[in-house]
């Protein structure tokens, strides 16, 4: 895997690849090669992206924030490929992950191998409004998740995401919009998928995962596709408003936050049960302002795994539900402020984990936009159970 990328651009710049198509070199931040086939049938954009990452936490004693403990490391390294195949109606999209957080989480499951793939989706406009994608992407789940990790507000997504998002999976997904007088949108998406994340190589362990999402934008689209991405960069020149609601039943599911987490193993197999997972969240941008907001909630069936002799195996669901909103201001020197406000209230009775909650506060510069930012952020998480923490993270994000 780790010549993957040099194999790519020595076919890509071959004298025979060459010669079969046109290849261009965009600017900046619109990919490193853009090729088209000599008939128009196929086209291929080729891009990658790097996030450095340095962090300081500290941990509270007794009103003393001691104990620094640092950490530097290449957060996301990936290499992007999209374009449309045949027919412009039929596109796809492949992305790779790099590092070494990208490839964590190999087990027997994943069959011991890398999780380098990151997204392998091919999308048909088959009718009108109408669009089937086929493969592994992300699930249309919570608005923080959806957005690419390439266009965060701040240095990454937040405690809520971490504990309820449904991530990527492989499936099928259908998606739809209308637009009613001028402007007024709605857009449905529905997704079934495998219901165990993404690289799974084992096959369907429970059952299968059934994701209904649908969107209003009662003033119709944002400009440049803002509301998929973070910070006002786009200045909307008339408020945009998107509000959304998600519902994500993963049937017999065998991992502890649905298709993520850890598998729930007993004595003669895997703890099964339905796990419910719903999000409402909304965007709205105004020029400089941008204020998103979500909330999740999850609860399951029977959501502590037991052995055959009814003793807990120390697998639980993570259920409860979850709080988080975000509001940013973009200065005209591309200079942005942003505060964060979450809160995740799992069920304490259930999981043992107390509520916990993060105040973020976070500068960014943008040089081009999100291709090249610096971004720093001071959090401050107030635990319930445990010693509050501090934490400072810098990092520097371009892409090509």
């Amino acid at each position: 895997m780790r010549y993957l990328a040099t194999v790519i651009m020595l076919f890509l710049l071959s004298p025979a690849a060459m010669h079969a198509q046109e290849v261009t070199a965009p600017k900046f931040g619109k990919g490193l090669l853009n090729i088209v086939g000599q008939d128009s049938t196929w086209s291929m954009n080729f891009s990658a992206r790097v996030q450095l990452l340095s962090t300081t936490t500290w941990t509270d004693n007794d009103g003393t924030f001691e104990n620094p403990q640092n950490n530097n490391l290449i957060r996301r390294s990936r290499l992007k490929f999209k374009g449309h195949l045949y027919s412009p109606k039929i596109t796809y999209k492949m992305e790779f992950g790099l590092s070494n957080r990208d490839m964590g989480g190999t087990s027997a499951f994943t069959n011991n191998a890398p999780r380098f793939i990151m997204d392998a989706v091919i999308k048909y406009n088959f009718w009108e409004n109408f669009e089937l994608w086929a493969g592994q992407t992300k699930l249309p789940g919570n608005i923080e998740r959806v957005i690419s990790s390439a266009d965060l507000q701040l240095v990454d997504r937040s405690i809520v995401n971490s504990r309820f998002n449904i991530d990527r999976d492989m499936g099928l997904q259908l998606r739809h919009h209308i637009t009613f007088g001028n402007s007024f949108l709605i857009r449905e998406k529905l997704a079934v998928s495998q219901g165990e994340g993404r690289n799974v190589t084992t096959g369907n362990l429970g059952g299968h995962q059934y994701t209904g999402r649908i969107e209003i934008l009662p003033f119709g689209k944002f400009a440049n596709k803002g509301d998929y991405k973070g910070a006002a960069l786009d200045r909307q020149e008339t408020p945009k408003l998107m509000v959304a609601a998600t519902y994500d039943m993963n049937k017999d599911a065998v991992r502890t936050r649905s298709n993520m987490g850890s598998y729930m193993v007993t004595d003669y197999g895997f703890h099964e049960t339905d796990i419910n997972t719903f999000f409402a969240d909304m965007m709205f941008k105004y020029k400089g302002f941008s204020f998103m907001g979500e909330y999740a909630k999850r609860d399951a069936d029977t959501p502590v795994a037991l052995n055959l002799d009814g003793t807990a195996t120390g697998d639980v669901v993570l259920v409860g539900d979850g709080l988080n909103l975000m509001s940013g201001y973009l200065f005209k020197n591309d200079y942005e402020i942003t505060g964060r406000y979450s809160n995740v209230a799992l069920d304490e009775a259930i999981t043992g984990i107390g509520e916990e909650t993060q105040y973020t506060l976070g500068l960014s510069k943008y040089f081009v936009g999100h291709k090249l930012k610096l971004q720093t952020d001071v959090s401050y998480t107030d635990f319930e159970a445990n010693n509050d923490r501090l934490m400072w993270r810098l990092q520097l994000d371009f892409h090509f």
